[in-house]
């Protein structure tokens, strides 16, 4: 009895080895990849920014001030609120004082 008869039987047996790279035929793929890196880097120096500063950059200088500002007007509003409380609370412990009783 041979040493390779029962391997047809084998259920993992798939016959020769196969290659496990496969070889693209022409270029078309490399300049396909290659274009498209071309595009991601030129969209990668716009939003960073090359040697001016690009959006990102532009974003972040405009998400400072508006932050600056909107914790200035935040100081601004609870200081009008705590006057209006003020006087609020005033009026309603001087009613009788001031003739607003019935």
């Amino acid at each position: 009895m041979k040493s390779d008869e029962g391997v047809d039987k084998l259920p993992y047996y798939a016959g020769p080895p196969k290659p496990l790279v496969v070889r693209l035929e022409g270029d078309g793929f490399q300049r396909e990849v290659l274009e498209k890196l071309a595009r991601l880097e030129a969209k990668m120096d716009m939003l960073v920014g090359g040697s001016q500063p690009g959006r990102v950059k532009i974003l972040e200088d405009r998400v400072a001030t508006l932050e600056k500002n909107d914790v200035r007007r935040s100081v601004y509003d609870r200081l009008l609120n705590a006057g209006i409380a003020l006087i609020v609370s005033a009026l309603i412990a001087m009613h009788d004082h001031l003739g607003f009783s019935r």
